[in-house]
């Protein structure tokens, strides 16, 4: 008989429920509010409370006050940008590992384009009820475990730094491949949560230690790099 699985006490993900929140958040990429998530989860909203709570202390998720017409504002949860899910950068091999698929080339076939699949991708993962988010790409990032910080808008430019490469050691075997698949991704991305903006430039950057440039810009036709 195989030995039990020590359960770390201090892990809030070693919970069913809280890993469930926590991995239904992920997969919205967006902000959601306690009952969202309840209904999502056939549960009752104040033990729901609990445990996103429970996972706010952590540092895993973030909570804002979302207005509503009438009555006090309701809470509004989304993955933190510092997440450290079991205590350890986010990787996202298995996402990868399907996007990949679709972006190598099958039998005798041309390969791809990679960036153009990439945009594909994006356009399919980006949420598509995020208008009340003021950054929703800052909180899909956060979502897919780059670790992003912005400096804000800045007559119509904004930067965001990725402090994790959830994909790092794919990228140290392909990084063209990855880091194409990624640009592409990110443009998608842009098409459908900030049509009004372009890619101005993105930089990559070595996967272990991270920081790669994302920068997006008013669409005015500058020269993209």
């Amino acid at each position: 008989m195989d030995p039990p699985i020590a359960i770390d006490p201090d892990d809030a993900l070693a919970q069913p429920t809280r890993a469930r929140l926590f991995a239904l958040l992920g997969e919205l990429k967006r902000a959601a509010g306690t009952l969202e998530l309840a209904r999502a989860l056939g549960l009752h909203p104040n033990g729901v409370r609990v445990h996103l709570e429970r996972l706010e202390e952590a540092g895993l998720l973030l909570r804002s006050r979302a207005p509503q017409p009438r009555g006090r504002p309701r809470d509004a949860w989304i993955i933190a940008p510092d997440a450290r899910p079991g205590g350890a950068a986010p990787r996202g091999y298995a996402d990868l590992g399907r996007w990949l698929v679709r972006a190598l080339p099958s039998g005798s076939g041309e390969a791809p384009d990679v960036q153009a699949v990439g945009r594909t991708i994006g356009r399919d993962i980006a949420p598509r009820d995020a208008d009340a988010d003021p950054d929703p790409l800052h909180s899909t990032l956060s979502a897919l475990g780059f670790h992003p910080t912005s400096d804000g808008d800045h007559d119509g430019h904004r930067q965001y730094l990725l402090r994790n490469c959830p994909y790092r050691d794919a990228a140290q075997q392909n990084p063209g491949l990855v880091c194409g698949l990624h640009r592409g991704i990110t443009q998608g991305l842009l098409e459908v949560l900030a049509p009004q903006s372009e890619l101005a430039a993105f930089v990559p950057h070595e996967p272990d230690v991270a920081g790669c440039r994302i920068e997006i810009v008013a669409a005015d036709g500058r020269e993209r790099r």
